[in-house]
């Protein structure tokens, strides 16, 4: 029987407001043990992560292939793992992760310590192992600032470059003056070089006018 509200509209059937059910938390166990550390869950990749405060420190996965990776994943990094390794036996690398080693580790559901060394996990987390736990995007910011400074950088080496060549018209007019002066100057040491030659002209005798003076010989 079709519903109505007193608005007159068709009410959805009660099986749409139904609250679907939520699927299991695989290996609850693991957010018992961290609980006075006040643990939230986070979807990943159909896994379930595992946050304390702002890191990342497990990865809780059941699924059906491959199922090699099941169990509880340990957010640590490669030069931790020699460390680990006498804490936890079993772990090791992850296959969906790509080949080779990973710097994640996972402790593998089917071994046969896997629920004892999963509580040991929890328990180097609830005493603060800084092996054990990464802050997202923490590579993401540090990679991201050199290149955020680089353009004001770059800006900045600019602007001098631009005051420097506003200022070169005034070093060049300022360069030509003294050339100008100089050359205003330049009849005035011709005209002074000619005079001499004309007042020499002056006072040469005139050519002709002189006249012989007369012997002592020719007089007598």
């Amino acid at each position: 029987m079709v519903k109505r509200s007193r608005s007159g509209r068709v009410a959805p059937a009660d099986d749409v407001f139904a609250a679907r059910k939520r699927k299991p938390v695989p290996h609850e166990f693991v957010l018992e043990a961290l609980a006075p550390l006040g643990p939230e869950t986070r979807p990943m990749f159909g896994c379930v992560a595992v946050y304390v405060e702002d890191k990342i420190v497990l990865v809780l996965r059941d699924k059906p292939a491959p199922a090699l990776d099941n169990g509880v994943w340990l957010a640590t990094t490669q030069e931790h793992h020699a460390a680990l390794r006498p804490e936890f036996p079993s772990m090791r690398s992850i296959e969906v992760l790509g080949s080779g080693v990973t710097g994640w580790q996972v402790l593998p559901a089917e071994s046969p310590d896997f629920e004892e060394a999963a509580l040991r996990a929890c328990a180097l987390i609830r005493a603060g192992d800084p092996r054990i736990g990464k802050v997202p995007g923490e590579r993401r910011k540090r990679s991201a600032s050199p290149r955020a400074e680089a353009p004001v950088k770059k800006a900045a080496a600019k602007l001098p470059a631009k005051r420097s060549a506003a200022k070169l018209p005034a070093k060049r007019s300022a360069a030509k003056l003294p050339a100008k002066r100089s050359a205003a100057k330049l009849p005035a040491k011709r005209s002074a070089a000619k005079l001499p030659a004309k007042r020499s002209a002056a006072k040469l005798p005139a050519k002709g006018t002189g006249k012989p003076r007369a012997t002592s010989r020719a007089r007598g």
